[in-house]
């Protein structure tokens, strides 16, 4: 319960007193005195402390013991509803930025975020989303090394909007990137198809039946040292989140100028997500991921790269889905389970309502 307190008039001005007690945001919050300091105290300081964010500066001094080349990775976050089976926006905005970062080949070093909160967003939620993304950070062992926090009007964010910077150095340099697959390598997925997206429509309640599934939303910088440390000629790794498996193999065919050939019958999907898939109209090959790894490897270590990844909890399922061809460039195949071939390219538009 909010407590009352009458406003102060100074020369025909009203100026709320700052409200120690609240479970509601207010645009007091965002106006960098008293509340802010007691929203950080309150909301943030307990879940993400650490020694760069506690030296209360507005910027980070990180050490590193290579003076190598590093990577960085910036993203935005916006999901509704802010809660969903498996997840949140909190663990979705440590993950993606995590896992963006250590596609490259980098061990990732530390995160910034900044939230922007709507007026009226409850403190209880937010305090559970912190958590979430201090929890997300500790099993990926990054820390989140500076924040900001600005409040908007009501109507204006959605509840909470959440954009996070990443950046890691290399330990080793690899050549690793969209451009880099040939003819000849083997693709590989770590896991089940689809599931963040149908979690999260099923939170949303688009969907007229209820599903068990949950979001795959997971740090994967562990999977991918495991893998590099068995396949150090990994020429691709590329997490496959908006516009699905299809739209991130295109990406890289078009990149790289290959061919990527996949066969439909090894591509892994829950029955829960193929028969909500069916009902919806939905391709699963399409729908977002949050947790998965597209891995391309020269076809020597492809075997080894399969074994490292199904070692790691969140790569059980992991398999191997196609192959990387000369012809015809810059295209996408699919055999499908009949023995015929289509053209799988990529999305037009948006098949859902944005989930990440």
């Amino acid at each position: 319960m909010i407590a009352e307190e009458k406003p102060v008039s100074i020369q025909g001005a009203v100026c709320a007193v700052p409200l120690r007690h609240y479970d509601k945001i207010v645009m007091g919050h965002g106006s960098g005195g008293r509340m802010t300091q007691d929203l950080i105290k309150q909301c943030f300081a307990p879940y993400l402390s650490n020694p760069a964010l506690d030296a209360g500066n507005d910027f980070a001094t990180l050490t590193s013991n290579v003076n190598g080349p590093m990577t960085v990775s910036t993203d935005a976050h916006i999901v509704s509803p802010l809660v969903f089976p498996g997840g949140d926006i909190g663990s979705l905005a440590v993950c993606g930025t995590v896992n963006d970062v250590a596609m490259s080949g980098a061990a990732p070093l530390g995160l910034t975020a900044s939230f922007v909160l709507e007026e009226g967003l409850s403190t209880q939620i937010l305090v559970e989303i912190v958590k979430s993304m201090a929890k997300s950070a500790l099993e990926a062992g990054v820390p989140i090394v500076a924040a900001d926090t600005k409040v908007v009007e009501r109507g204006k964010a959605d509840g909470l909007f959440i954009s996070t910077a990443g950046f890691g150095h290399f330990p080793t340099v690899y050549t690793i990137g969209g451009d880099q697959a040939k003819p000849g390598d083997v693709v590989l997925i770590s896991g089940s198809l689809g599931d963040h997206g149908i979690a999260v429509l099923t939170a949303r309640g688009d969907l007229a039946f209820e599903t068990q599934v949950e979001s795959d939303v997971a740090p994967l910088n562990h999977m991918i040292e495991q893998i590099l440390a068995v396949s150090p000629h990994v020429h691709v790794l590329r997490d496959p989140t908006r516009g699905g498996l299809a739209t991130t193999l295109n990406e890289i065919a078009e990149q790289s100028q290959v061919n990527i050939t996949i066969d439909e019958k090894s591509i892994p999907v829950k029955p829960a997500v193929q028969t909500a898939c069916e009902m919806l109209g939905f391709d699963p090959l399409y729908v977002a991921n949050e947790g998965k790894l597209i891995v391309i490897v020269p076809q020597n270590e492809a075997e080894v790269a399969l074994t490292a990844i199904q070692s790691n909890k969140y790569g059980k399922d992991a398999c191997i889905i196609g192959r990387v061809m000369e012809s015809p460039a810059g295209r996408v195949l699919l055999k499908t389970q009949i023995g015929a071939t289509r053209v799988l390219d990529v999305m037009a538009g948006e098949m859902l309502p944005r989930i990440c």
